[in-house]
């Protein structure tokens, strides 16, 4: 069984290889303005990228009898697999793809730990977190400036009731670090 499991890991990461770096940047750092963090994003394959985020954000409190109207600021980790759907065919129009420009979809896990807080009277703590799919955009510059938007829906645990949920994530902020691939035009 172990050598079964160590064949497949090898020939995984043998065909993972075989596609990296087409399109995608094989590395980007970038500072978030929005949600104060760091992002990190690497190419995984062709259009693929895993994008990780440490960043104080903005989310919805869900274990608020009305969620969608109450916001908050929570320390958060999220982390997303990135398949640009679009690369192609924004280098055959000359449009840039500079800093993974393009529209994405990407299943999203998101852990957030406020700590302790009082939630419509009751003491809430423990951290929360939720795991959906979203579908967004990426746009970056030659300045460094990049911001990136995704919407979608997810499924929100903690110590609350679990339920599907809106998800939306704003990311504007700089490239302070990049390792290009070919990247075409």
């Amino acid at each position: 069984m172990r050598r079964l499991l160590l064949l497949t890991f090898l020939f995984t990461g043998f065909f993972m290889n075989a596609q990296y770096g087409k399109n995608c940047e094989i590395r980007q750092f970038k500072l978030n303005a929005f949600n104060p963090g760091i992002e990190y994003e690497m190419a995984l394959g062709v259009n693929s990228t895993l994008d990780i985020r440490v960043a104080y954000q903005a989310a919805l409190e869900p274990a608020s009898s009305q969620p969608l109207e109450d916001f908050d600021f929570f320390p958060a980790i999220t982390v997303q697999n990135r398949y640009y759907h679009n690369l192609n065919s924004r280098e055959r129009r000359r449009r840039s793809i500079y800093g993974n420009s393009g529209n994405y979809i990407a299943p999203t896990a998101a852990i957030f730990s406020p700590g302790d807080r009082v939630v419509e009277g009751r003491l809430v703590d423990g951290i929360h977190g939720y795991g959906g799919l979203v579908y967004g955009i990426q746009r970056s510059y030659d300045s460094g400036f990049s911001f990136s938007i995704d919407a979608g829906a997810g499924y929100y645990v903690g110590p609350f009731k679990g339920n599907i949920q809106p998800v939306v994530n704003l990311s504007i902020g700089w490239i302070i670090s990049e390792k290009r691939w070919c990247v075409g035009l």
